[in-house]
């Protein structure tokens, strides 16, 4: 039977691919995909030497995107009307309104999943809120020269 020390190796491998496998995948889909690489880069790092090599590059561009995320009130303002369209969105979903006369499928195709699907959106733009705050708190005040200063390194 494997002691506790395997099973934490083996679980921090696993979420170190998963967080990895997901930050590749949101580079592309809407997500945080470098902060979710670099979590996933973070983890691998403690158990591979070539993960430790690589992580510095994926934090400073995790933490330049962060910033730039938050470098002005307008894009600031679109996330969050963009949080409070993912979790009406996530409510809607949830209370399964009647099927409009204009939708073009069979009913069944109608805001499929319920709360299940519904409650995800929510969660989804509860996360979307928090890292927004957190970016907002930590990133906001960055001048342009630090940002410049970490390209240069």
């Amino acid at each position: 039977m494997a002691g506790p020390a395997v099973i934490k190796k083996v679980a921090i491998q696993i979420a170190g691919w998963l967080l990895v496998l997901v930050g590749i995948a949101a580079l592309f889909l809407p997500g945080p995909g470098l902060l979710a690489l670099f979590a996933g880069m973070a983890l691998l790092a403690t158990q591979y030497e070539w993960a430790e090599r690589r992580l510095e590059p994926v934090k400073k561009a995790a933490l330049r995107t962060a910033a730039d995320s938050v470098s002005s009130w307008g894009r600031i303002a679109l996330s969050g009307l963009l949080i409070v369209f993912l979790v009406g969105a996530g409510v809607v979903w949830g209370l399964q309104p009647p099927v409009p006369s204009w939708w073009p499928l069979d009913a069944k195709w109608w805001l499929p999943g319920g709360w299940g699907t519904g409650g995800s959106l929510i969660a989804s733009g509860v996360i979307a809120a928090a890292m927004l705050v957190y970016s907002c708190l930590n990133f906001r005040g960055i001048r342009d020269d630090e940002a410049r200063e970490d390209q240069r390194v």
